[in-house]
Formats: C-alpha cells, structure tokens, sequence
C-alpha cells in the first residue's frame, strides 16, 4: 500500500510557477476562471464557473516594464469574478411569500417588531414594497470571512430542493453548505458576492437619512469598504471604528494578537444623515468650575493658541499683572486681536486667579451641548467586549453557552442612539444570537422610546454534538428567538418599577419564507390550455391559510407588516365569519366568506384597501356587485381579489 504521504504524481510545474510569481508580485495574482484545453469555462454541478488562482499578464508585463504598458482601459473599481452574476441576483425577482406563524411569536396581534426566519437576501427582496425608504438603521454581524463554510449561496434557478441535493449544497439536514476555503479558488469572490446583492437591496430600504453599521474583521475590511463605496457612495462614508473586543493578549499568536474588530458606518446621505451624539457624562461636567464667580455659570478654560501660524493673528498680549506675551513658535492667537478685545471686555479670556497666566479662553457649559460627538475609537470599558458579551448571554441561558463572539448589548446600544430616534426602525438581516433586538427592547425602557425592529435569520442547523443542540435548539434562528424571549422579560423585570414598562413592546411577530400561495398558474398563465383552466376551481395552495393569504397582499402592495391586526367577527348568512382589520382602517380582509350584508358592514369602515379571495366568492358576478357595492359606499377604497 503506498504512503498517504507520497504525492503519486510529477511536480506540477505551472502551480509552482504561479507561486513563484506570487512571491515576487502578490498584486498580480487574481482569481479566474478554470478551462479546459479547449478554452471552456468550467463549472460546477450548480453551473457555476470553477475559479482558480491565475496571473494578471497585463499587470504582470508592468510591473516588468519600465514604460507604460498598453492595456485594457484603467479604471477606479473592485473587480471579482462573479461581480456582475451579483447584480443579477439582487436584481432577479423570486416567487417567494411571508407566512405568519403565531404558535413562536410574542404578542402576535399588537407587536410592531418582526422576527423573519429564512435566506436574508430572499428577505430583502420580500421587503422592497413594504419598507422601501422606511428603515432609519441597518446593523448587520454578517460572517467573516475566515476560510470557513458560510451558508449563503445565492442560486434561484430552481426553486425546489432537487437543486441543492444535485449541487452538493446541502448537508443530512438539508441546510445550505457552501464551502468557502482558499483551495476553491473562490476564497474572495464568494464572500464577496455574497455581500455585494444583500448591501444593494438594503440600501433601498434605508429612509434618505438612513445609515449602515457594519462589523467587520482585517480580512476584508478594506474590500468591504470599497464595495460600500461603490453602493452607497464615498462621500457618504461615516467612519471605520475601530471597536476594543479583546483585551488580553493570546500568547500563542505568531505576531500579533488581535484586539479589536471595525465597524464601518455608511449614510445614504451624509448631509441629511443626523447624529444625536453621545451622552455627556458626570465626569465631563465635574470638570467645569466657576473660581470668578461668573453669572453665567460653571465654565473650563481652553488654549487660546492655534496653529499654523497666520499673521493677523499674532500680536502680543498683556495681562492683568502687566506681563507680554506672545503665541508659541509656529502658532498664533485663536482671535485677531480687535476679537480679543471684545472677548476680554465680556470677561471670557482667563488670565489665572493671579492675572499673569497664558490667557485661555473660557467655555461655559450652558453654552455647550447636551451630547458629545464620537471618536471613533471604541473602548472595551464603554461598550463591552466578546467575553462579557458571551458571559451575559450565558446567563440570559441559565448557564448554557451557545455563541463563541456575539456582540455586547452595549455596542449595538451606542450605535442605535446615535443614529435613531424614538420611533425609528432599525433591522439587523445577520440576526445570529438577536443582540440587536435585545439593544432595541433596552434603550427603548431606557429612554422611553418605541424603536421597532425586524431581524432575520436563516434556520442554520447547529452542530449535533453543540449545547444548543442537546438543549433543544436545532437551528440559530431558534436560540435567536428564544433570545428575544428572554430578554423582553428580564428588561420588564428589571424595570418593573418604571412608569409604562408594561407597556413597552417586547413582543415579535415571526414570519418565515416560503414558497408562493398561488398554484403555479396564478404567475405563469401561457403554461396551460382553457380545457385545464375550467378543472381549476381555486387558484391558492391547498395548506395555505387565510393568513398566509394576508400577509402575502399586504407584502405585494406595500403594506408594512408589523401593523396592528384585529379579528372580528361579522355575522352574514352561513353564520359568523372572520375579517382582519390591519392597522384600523388601513387594510380589511375577508378571505374564506363574503356576501352582501358583510359588504355593507365592511364597507361602512371605509377600509383604504379591501381584499377577498377567489375561494371566499361563489361566481364572477358575485365579484362584480362586490366592486358595485364599494364604489356606491365607500368609493375610495381600493378593491382586490386574491
């Protein structure tokens, strides 16, 4: 038996010569597509093109050349393969619902946030009607990029389950695999691509003073940036933080060991986009004192010497004890000296109690504002760090430990009030552990405010062998609700004092992806003939409830999902019948019964929209007088039929 260790085959010369290269020019070397000896791109059993490492010749010959180097036109971008495939998907449209399920929600009825269990990009194209323009926040943990599988692979090219088993994309559980290591050749592109469609379609969800947080590590911080750039533009760039999530050293590292991770903050414009800025603290305000006894209150002293130097701003100075003085080398005075004059007549220049100091200019606090503008260096002190974060969730969990680094509630707090007010919504489409919905539940107790949010998650399957697992959670997106459980409880706990804690939303409304309640014929008519359509009675799936049909009117018209519903009962003559009543008149729905007297009856409400069903009707001119009816007594409302 030979060796595992013996290769079984010669040096394979052009690998090594790649290497060689990538030694000398790691610029040089892209990823491409793999051939075969005929110039065929290569696929996969998905039909995507196989990516290997290659050489940019083009960029190779000049770094070869001492002159210019003819070539293909230069431009300012970041390139991959699979770039423009990206668009596409983003782009593409997908038959696709929401189906409401209220046996995992929390207050269900009256809840105004949304937990979405399925694909975040299948999400974010679900989303585009109903909050296109509305999202004041999006923060997003998406996955690093560590050479690990991540299980976002976007391919909408048949929508059944066949495609994943014939790809290899699916493991015992049937949950999305894709493997994302270096030896696939795709180590950037993926990840990449992955980013590129979600970014694009969050942007449309985000208010025009809408803003972006993204967590992110060394790896592709600077590819994210630039694709950022390209989305939502460099000028509207906020910050890179650099945020302080370790604090000890790891000995074993070879050269450095990691301390901090970015989050790179992005405004869809940055001259609407508006800061609230940090709180001030005790500690800023102890600062400010009032030896002279001012009437305009406690004040602090500031250096009244700037630099450069400009030179009608140099002159010299005497102060009260009669000594002169002169700015520093290379600097000059804050104020040209007519200001000086009448800053020193106003009594805000600050000679020392015995009048022979460097004068400073005094600032008053009632003249300062009431928040602190952000470094963008975040300590671990202020905001948290990985292992307190995991500690606290630990003990959300009666002990039990189910995420390695999920984010301080304090972090995602600090970003929510800079950027949100109190009735803003803020999403967060990398749910993971919901940290984001636990900081949203916490400042709103804080501070009063009724922030909603809308989390995704896709139903990752946990490891069989993890405490997650053995503790009864099969899937992220289960301890990503439990989560929210929990940690709405402990918030009403442990404000239980407060004045309308018990009215604070701690609720969610979860709603998971799924196929279409429309039989295929609903979207794809030029399939079938008359003689088909006539043994066609209903046009909706047979396991499909009148919910179900709800929500899929309301995301196909526009109307926002976390709005309050209200059954009720209307009498009619087979008996008692159940409408929706979605946020008070805004949307009326009865889709297993309707006759006159309920029409009258629902008509009299004035609904903005009015949905029956094709199974709720017995005839077509059962649908015209319905129309008739509502054009006669509430003629604004706009009629549909599912």
């Amino acid at each position: 038996m030979p060796s595992s260790n013996l290769k079984m085959h010669t040096p394979n010369l052009v690998d090594s010569n790649i290497e060689r290269i990538a030694e000398l020019f790691p610029n040089c070397i892209t990823e491409k597509p793999k051939t075969d000896e005929q110039g065929n791109v290569l696929k996969d059993a998905s039909g995507q093109a196989i990516l290997e490492r290659g050489i940019d010749f083009e960029l190779l010959k000049q770094e070869l050349s001492h002159s210019v180097i003819d070539g293909s036109q230069e431009r300012y971008r970041l390139d991959w393969v699979g770039k423009r495939e990206a668009i596409v998907t983003a782009n593409s449209p997908i038959a696709k619902t929401l189906r409401p399920c209220r046996a995992e929600s929390v207050d269900f009825d009256t809840t105004g946030n949304l937990f979405i269990e399925g694909d975040n990009l299948e999400a974010l194209k679900l989303l585009q009607e109903s909050y296109l323009g509305k999202v004041k926040m999006i923060y997003i943990d998406p996955p690093y990029n560590t050479g690990n599988d991540f299980i976002y692979n976007d391919d909408f090219a048949e929508d059944t389950a066949e495609f994943f088993e014939r790809s290899g994309q699916v493991d015992a559980d049937g949950n999305r695999l894709v493997a994302n290591t270096e030896n696939n050749g795709r180590f950037h592109s993926d990840w990449l691509s992955m980013m590129y469609s979600r970014l694009k379609l969050a942007r449309n969800l985000l208010s025009d003073d809408g803003v972006i947080f993204i967590s992110i590590d060394d790896t592709e911080a600077s590819n994210l940036k630039k694709i950022c750039d390209e989305i939502y533009g460099s000028s509207n760039f906020l910050a890179q933080i650099i945020w302080e999530r370790a604090f000890s050293p790891i000995n074993l590292k070879k050269h450095f060991s990691e301390s901090h991770d970015f989050i790179i903050a992005y405004s869809v414009d940055k001259e609407k986009a508006l800061s609230y800025g940090l709180e001030r603290s005790e500690e800023a305000d102890d600062r400010y004192k009032n030896p002279d006894n001012d009437p305009r209150g406690v004040w602090q002293s500031d250096n009244f010497s700037v630099g450069p130097a400009i030179e009608n701003k140099i002159y010299e100075i005497t102060t009260p004890s009669g000594r002169k003085i002169m700015p520093p080398n290379g600097r000059c005075w804050l104020l040209t000296q007519d200001r000086f004059e009448e800053f020193k007549a106003d009594k805000r220049i600050w000679f020392g109690e015995d009048g022979n100091n460097v004068p400073r200019i005094k600032r008053f606090l009632s003249e300062v504002k009431n928040s602190v503008t952000p470094m963008t260096i975040w300590k671990y002190q202020d905001v948290g760090h990985s292992q307190s974060a995991s500690q606290n969730l630990k003990k959300l969990f009666d002990g039990q430990s189910f995420f390695t680094y999920p984010k301080p509630v304090e972090l995602i707090s600090r970003i929510v009030k800079l950027y949100s007010s109190k009735n803003d919504i803020v999403m967060d489409f990398f749910a993971g552990s919901s940290t984001t919905a636990h900081a949203v539940m916490q400042l709103n107790a804080e501070d009063g405010g009724n922030r909603k949010f809308i989390m995704v998650q896709i139903p990752e399957a946990t490891d069989s062998k993890s405490e997650a697992f053995k503790a009864g959670y099969p899937t992220i997106a289960e301890i990503s609700k439990e989560r929210i459980r929990r940690a709405g409880a402990k918030i009403k706990t442990d404000n239980a004092d407060k004045d309308g804690i018990n009215e604070l939303d701690t609720g969610f409304r979860v709603l998971k992806i799924d196929t279409s309640n429309m039989n295929d014929i609903y979207y794809r008519p030029q399939d079938y003939n008359q003689d088909l359509l006539a043994t066609l009675e209903n046009n909706i799936k047979e396991d499909r409830s009148d919910e179900d049909l709800l929500f899929q009117f309301m995301l196909d018209t526009g109307v926002p999902l976390s709005l309050p519903i209200e059954r009720t009962e209307l009498s009619s003559k087979s008996g008692g019948h159940t409408i929706y009543q979605v946020g008070g008149n805004s949307l009326i729905a009865s889709l297993d019964y309707i006759d006159a007297n309920m029409v009258n009856d629902i008509a009299a409400l004035n609904p903005l929209k009015f949905i029956t069903s094709e199974r709720a009707i017995a005839t077509d001119s059962d649908k015209t007088n319905i129309k008739e009816r509502f054009k006669q007594l509430s003629p604004h409302t706009d009629v549909r039929f599912i």
